[in-house]
């Protein structure tokens, strides 16, 4: 009677096949420890050439011998070349991140507006204040355009900057002027849909 591959233990990494898995038990059974090195060795020249575009880049040898640690159950006594994983850290939680729960104003804007607009009102005034806010309020001008085409004119912009600086940077429209962008389209990083017409 025939032994199918579902009848037999489920593979760790089941990537590498069975013959591998097969070649890393045989390693484990090895008890000369010098022995069971250089069987270890073939084996990840074996898992190498698995992927032969990889074999040679450092990382990914690195790779392999974390995973041959895992296949083998993290019993395998060997001088292995890299700190390898282990059974404590293969399944660590990362720790959480935090996320701002804060709101934010105008949402086309963005929460890294908001902290840019913060971060150039609390300069002194300068050259290096005048270019970071008008980088920040052309910026504006593109968001503004991709949300409403209809209200994206510098007079919005210019209010907007002032209420969120809090009234520290006060642009007038008649003396500042905006980048005019034409291309709608391109800002919004939306394709247009194109007609199709049935011949």
């Amino acid at each position: 009677m025939l032994t199918y591959n579902t009848q037999l233990k489920k593979l760790v990494l089941p990537e590498y096949g069975r013959n591998i898995q097969q070649m890393v038990n045989h390693c484990l059974s090895i008890s000369d420890k010098e022995e069971r090195t250089r069987c270890a060795y073939s084996i990840i020249n074996t898992m190498g050439n698995l992927f032969p575009n990889l074999r040679d880049v450092e990382e990914f040898r690195h790779k392999l011998w974390d995973h041959l640690a895992i296949m083998s159950d993290f019993k395998l006594d060997i001088d292995y070349p890299f700190e390898v994983i282990t059974a404590d850290n293969i399944n660590k939680i990362p720790n959480r991140l935090e996320y701002h729960s804060g709101t934010i104003k105008l949402r086309h804007y963005g929460k890294y507006m908001e902290l840019m607009i913060v971060k150039a009102s609390l300069l002194d005034d300068g050259e290096e204040k005048d270019k970071l806010v008008s980088l920040i309020a052309n910026h504006m001008k593109k968001m503004l355009l991709s949300e409403n085409s209809d209200s994206a004119d510098d007079a919005k912009v210019f209010k907007d900057l002032y209420e969120y600086s809090k009234g520290k940077i006060n642009l007038n429209p008649e003396t500042y002027h905006l980048h005019d962008f034409k291309d709608v389209s391109n800002v919004s990083g939306k394709k247009k849909k194109r007609n199709r017409q049935v011949k």
